[in-house]
């Protein structure tokens, strides 16, 4: 996709979420946007994207740092019910409380006890904050083992990406096993109807960013505003089904 075509694209689907986010603040919408996926899966990219002309004042994008030794003492979703959106707002969480089926599993932070916990009660968790009238999406985003190399290359030789490297990208390839049976495990138990994942195949970015975008306007904006984009590319987002762990649709 040529630069001229991308930006025209883009462009339609970020005025239809300027629309979408007029409508949801007048309406008193609490929204919140969770990111997963892969290192160098191109979630920053994507946030800035979305974020681009939405409002300064009603949305906000969290990052957290590692928990504090007092955050370690709490209970574990504790800390992230403060960054909750209240009506007309919208958050957008830049990995979430799935640092414990993702990173923490795969790097020993957290015991097979703690891991276990979180996965059996994060389907409650998140049923409890849609029940109260919280709107949320869950997408994952995956990219091949070929693609995310290339991405962490860049990223350690490219002095403008030094903020987004981490001590984490050393082992992202030699632990890309370990990530991708925590991903299945994450994927296969935190499913459901209420709070179901939305894949996002990222490779190529400009299409990622496209599809996304179309996709989130069409889960959020009321039809008459969703109307105003195109469908997402089915090759490219897709709502996630058990069936995708094993037909190709997600990067071995």
């Amino acid at each position: 996709m040529d630069d001229d075509k991308y930006e025209a694209e883009l462009e339609k689907r970020q005025l239809a979420l300027v629309h979408w986010q007029q409508h949801a603040m007048q309406a008193g919408e609490k929204v919140l946007i969770i990111f997963e996926g892969r290192d160098a899966a191109g979630k920053d990219g994507s946030i800035r994207v979305l974020t681009e002309h939405l409002s300064v004042r009603s949305t906000r994008v969290v990052a957290l740092p590692k928990p504090s030794e007092r955050e370690r003492s709490q209970w574990y979703f504790q800390r992230y019910i403060r960054f909750l959106p209240a009506a007309g707002e919208t958050v957008i969480f830049n990995r979430s409380w799935y640092n414990r089926a993702g990173v923490e599993r795969v790097m020993g932070f957290a015991t097979p006890e703690e891991q276990e916990r979180f996965l059996r009660e994060v389907p409650t968790f998140e049923a409890m904050l849609v029940d109260s009238g919280l709107k949320l999406v869950k997408l994952w985003l995956d990219v091949s083992k070929k693609e995310q190399a290339e991405r962490l290359q860049e990223r350690a030789t490219d002095p403008l990406k030094a903020l987004k490297a981490s001590p984490m990208d050393a082992v992202a390839q030699q632990k890309w096993d370990a990530y991708s049976e925590a991903r299945d495990a994450m994927l296969r138990r935190t499913q459901s109807p209420t709070a179901p994942w939305t894949i996002v195949r990222a490779d190529h970015k400009k299409r990622a960013h496209l599809a996304l975008l179309s996709g989130l306007v069409r889960t959020l904006a009321p039809k008459a505003i969703a109307d105003e984009v195109d469908a997402p590319d089915p090759g490219v987002l897709f709502p996630f089904e058990m069936a995708a762990l094993e037909d190709g649709r997600l990067a071995r």
